[in-house]
């Protein structure tokens, strides 16, 4: 992963960004668009079922972005949840009645080892866990997951630990 963050007119930070991706062999022309599948896969309803949230599916990959309850700030400025302080939480169907997930968890420090905890208990792993920023309010900690299993049991792992999070409904 590599997190940035600039300031200055929208114009320059536009060109530094486009650099910085062509320097990285990003492809950066139009994706081609999604092909549209006839109906959802089973394993949408089961995971917005489990977590009582309707994600937005596209490409294979159920997405949902939950933002914090409490706003979040860095030098008197509100960081929109869309710009990375919202749980991002991802799943793929990987067979069966089998899902894949992964995200990123948006934590404060007390809420970091019960996170931990609940994802251990549904046997999801923590891939890593690092700041992003150094001045914002209230301080946050992003975790990285990876978990593959049953539907029903990787959706109550994913529950259990936004349970323990400060998350709007």
């Amino acid at each position: 992963y590599m997190h940035y963050m600039g300031r200055g007119r929208a114009e320059e930070l536009a060109k530094s960004l486009k650099n910085a991706l062509s320097a990285s062999r990003t492809p950066l022309g139009k994706p081609a668009p999604a092909a549209k599948a006839s109906s959802e896969p089973a394993f949408v309803e089961e995971v917005e079922r489990v977590l009582g949230r309707k994600g937005a599916f596209g490409g294979g990959v159920l997405a949902f972005g939950i933002p914090r309850r409490e706003a979040v700030t860095m030098n008197g400025m509100t960081i929109a949840p869309a710009m990375g302080v919202a749980e991002g939480i991802n799943f793929q169907e990987a067979g069966p009645g089998r899902v894949a997930t992964t995200g990123d968890f948006v934590l404060t420090s007390d809420e970091v080892n019960p996170v931990i905890s609940a994802l251990q208990d549904h046997h999801i792993l923590v891939t890593a866990l690092h700041t992003h920023m150094l001045v914002e309010q209230p301080r946050l900690f992003f975790m990285h997951v990876w978990g593959t299993g049953a539907t029903d049991d990787v959706a109550e792992g994913i529950k259990a630990a936004l349970a323990r999070i400060s998350v709007k409904p």
